[in-house]
């Protein structure tokens, strides 16, 4: 059999290859063979931007490790026939999401398999194909774009352009790449976006004005927005690298966005740390509200600037509708005795939603901001029975379980890190009925899941994927376990 090895992969040169897999991050995983060669390798692997599996494609190797090298693409020879056009202009270059060139129900399809990669490789989990449901999608009335409530615009100064960048940040660098528009945004922030590029093209100190990440100079950072899907309530934040905004400047990018239809409030951040997180711990209110509201079903939540906040409205709903599915307590299984807890609670979204139907609900979040927006959310929609307490999750949750002992199902929906190995064993040790965990990664999911059904003596009864975030490499999951009999 004819064929090539690895040592005879050299840089520069051009090959056929064939996509099986994507990365993390996108990238196609591929297998190569030199033009002409009908023969399968086997072996050396290349990563490739812009392919998807089922592509066949003449790449070029820009540069080889040992057992794997990264290519460029030249040129589709065989496209996969999940292959659609990207209806973005800077798609290739952007890092915002990956899979506009991949059909909806392919990504759908591929999510679910990377759930099920995760809990079987990492989580140790059998049975997946009985256990995980297929990836509930956005529907045809809710099509995949223009989802996202929340968007952060980072700022700099183009010293070739001599005009300031605002946009997203291009794939695995901070060079800002210029959008107008972004499809899986709302439409208002094009409004927004416009407001920026007309006030910076208007003034003649820009270079000191926009931020420079590099010697951390130059005064405004990003611009962060949030938009209330059902309300069409609109907050701008304006992420700065100083204590205040000159006057002048103030008032004129006031004027300018206080014309734009649903705003509500205008936000002034501090951040003047060097470092990669967009918010800082302070705010300023430049007009109108330091928050906006939005409802999941008929719940009303007041969401501030540093809160956490789903970002696709339409997903979270169904995303909510089964963890209390999941959990057994909606109006088809009422609760009225359960006693729960809401890790990682946030705003309280969760355990508003969940305490009509149970006896008592315990919140837990260590942004202090979050539990008053959850003491305040709770006081507008009438709810009585939820507690909410300001710490982290691993150390005031053991202590409610110690002083507790009726407490039979917990809900977890931690950030991507997942949760902190000393809740896990405090669940395990109370022997809690019934856990439901809502991850946003499903290798820490499958990891914490491998320490709960090991020695804490639980077992998965069911993995519903949700697609959160399309046209990216994200996935919601959502996870039943139960403690073993």
């Amino acid at each position: 059999m004819s064929g090539i090895n690895n040592t005879e992969i050299r840089k520069n040169g051009t090959y056929q290859a064939e996509a099986c897999d994507l990365t993390s991050d996108g990238s196609g995983i591929c297998k190569i063979r030199e033009i002409g060669d009908t023969n399968d390798t086997g072996g050396f692997t290349v990563f490739v931007d812009g392919m998807i599996p089922g592509d066949t494609a003449e790449i070029k190797i820009i540069k080889t490790n040992k057992n794997y090298g990264y290519g460029k693409l030249i040129k589709l020879i065989s496209p996969s026939e999940n292959r659609i056009k990207p209806n973005c202009p800077v798609f290739k270059n952007c890092g915002g999401c990956a899979l506009q060139h991949m059909n909806y129900n392919a990504q759908l399809n591929y999510k679910r398999k990377t759930v099920e990669s995760c809990l079987v490789k990492i989580g140790g989990i059998k049975n997946t194909s009985e256990l995980i449901s297929e990836t509930i999608g956005m529907n045809t009335s809710h099509n995949p774009y223009n989802y996202r409530n929340k968007t952060q615009f980072p700022v700099n100064f183009d010293i070739k352009t001599g005009k300031v960048n605002m946009g997203f940040f291009s794939k695995r660098t901070h060079d800002i790449i210029n959008i107008d528009s972004c499809n899986i945004s709302y439409q208002i922030n094009d409004e927004i976006i416009s407001v920026f590029r007309k006030f910076f093209d208007g003034i003649k100190n820009s270079p000191k004005l926009a931020y420079d990440e590099i010697t951390h100079t130059g005064l405004i950072r990003h611009i962060f927005t949030r938009v209330g899907f059902h309300t069409g309530e609109i907050m701008v934040c304006i992420v700065i690298n100083g204590d205040n905004l000159p006057n002048d400047i103030c008032d004129k990018l006031i004027v300018g966005l206080k014309r734009i239809k649903g705003m509500t409030g205008i936000i002034l951040n501090i951040n003047k740390e060097k470092t990669n997180v967009i918010l800082g711990k302070t705010n300023k209110t430049l007009w109108g509200a330091d928050y906006i509201t939005d409802y999941i079903g008929d719940k009303k939540f007041k969401i501030s600037v540093n809160s956490f906040y789903q970002v696709n409205p339409v997903q979270t709903e169904k995303l909510y509708n089964k963890a209390l599915e999941f959990a057994e307590v909606n109006q088809d299984y009422n609760c009225e005795s359960t006693i729960c807890i809401d890790a990682y609670c946030g705003i309280g979204t969760i355990s508003i939603m969940f305490a009509p139907f149970v006896k008592k609900i315990y919140g837990v979040e260590i942004i202090p901001q979050a539990v008053n927006d959850a003491v305040e959310n709770a006081r507008i929609n009438n709810i009585t029975n939820a507690e909410f307490i300001a710490g982290k999750s691993e150390r005031i949750i053991p202590q409610l379980l110690k002083m507790n002992k009726c407490i039979d199902l917990i809900i977890v929906d931690p950030p991507r890190k997942g949760c902190d190995i000393s809740l896990l064993d405090a669940i395990s040790d109370a022997k809690i009925k019934k856990v439901i965990y809502i991850s946003c990664d499903p290798a820490t999911l499958a990891r914490d899941l491998k320490i709960l059904c090991g020695h804490g003596g639980y077992e998965v009864q069911k993995v519903q994927p949700i697609d959160m975030f399309p046209h990216t490499m994200h996935v919601e999951v959502i996870c039943c376990l139960k403690l073993k009999k």
